[in-house]
């Protein structure tokens, strides 16, 4: 796996996936939330995804904490890596107040509902407020009963939010070994983009930082010209480039603004570029634009 995919080209732009400066967003941001994405075997996936992990990543500080053969409560199957609540206990504070849940394809059915509540419990002690609970891909009837634990859970848990992965691929066996349950290619990527949608409803993940200007005014060759491009979503303050240049005698300013004259000797009737925006969390976005000239 590992895609690198940061482009996406359609007829008449190109749109980019905000990516993540990660190291620029804690800088310039520190408002940026920390989450914690605790998996067994089926959300190491995401870890082993570039692209995944880029998209789970969007408008947070991210931790992935993923290993095959976690349970919540009970001695892991082997390699036996601690389980959630031992991970838990040993982050301590250092998890953040946000918390992602995707664990219980080893877990005991019987047992699934008490270690909800213990886990639960050990995300309260440090200080966790938000809790974000995947349901199970229900390939066995036995994981029915525990997506009805998580449900129950939730609805006596305010700080607890649901997400209904098992509904979400449903009718998508494609993205699936067979064992109706492990990822493949575009199963991981589906998985981070329901789990960031979330995050995003919830206000724990920024919205992914868009280039809202999709049409520009005309220019006139030799005449002074002005536009001033907008971003949306994000975090202001924005900060503007070029991935390709403007007509001769134009410049952008990284406050958005097109300023200059167009000289005589570019003679396109219709100039087209391309424009990048990054957001103060380090987020960016690029969006094809088309100038006309007279």
């Amino acid at each position: 796996m590992g895609r690198a995919l940061l482009l996406l080209v359609a007829v008449g732009g190109i749109v980019g996936l905000c990516s993540v400066d990660r190291a620029a967003a804690q800088v310039d941001s520190p408002r940026l939330q920390h989450v914690t994405l605790i998996g067994d075997s089926v959300a190491t996936a995401i870890s082993l995804d570039t692209y995944a992990k880029q998209i789970v990543g969007q408008g947070v500080d991210l931790d992935l904490e993923v290993s095959a053969c976690r349970r919540l409560e009970d001695p892991s199957c082997p390699p036996n890596p601690p389980t959630a609540i031992q991970l838990i206990k040993s982050l301590g504070a250092s998890i953040g107040p946000n918390v992602v849940i995707a664990v219980g394809y080893n877990d005991y059915e019987d047992r699934y509902a008490g270690a909800i509540a213990d886990t639960l419990q050990a995300l309260a002690a440090v200080g966790v407020k938000r809790v974000f609970w995947l349901t199970l891909r229900a390939q066995h009837h036995g994981y029915l009963t525990m997506n009805d634990n998580i449900v129950a859970a939730a609805q006596t848990h305010p700080g607890m939010t649901v997400i209904d992965w098992n509904r979400y691929s449903r009718s998508h066996q494609d993205w699936f070994q067979p064992d109706g349950i492990h990822l493949v290619a575009g199963g991981e990527i589906a998985m981070a983009k329901l789990v960031h949608l979330r995050l995003v409803e919830a206000g724990v993940a920024l919205a992914p930082v868009q280039v809202g200007s999709t049409q520009l005014p005309q220019a006139r060759r030799g005449k002074p010209y002005r536009a001033r491009l907008a971003a949306r979503s994000g975090e202001a303050p924005y900060r503007w480039s070029l991935v390709t240049r403007l007509p001769a005698g134009l410049r952008l300013g990284k406050s958005g603004t097109i300023t200059g004259t167009p000289k005589r000797f570019d003679l396109a009737a219709t100039f087209v570029f391309v424009v990048r925006v990054r957001d103060a969390a380090g987020q960016t976005a690029m969006r094809t634009l088309r100038l006309r000239l007279q």
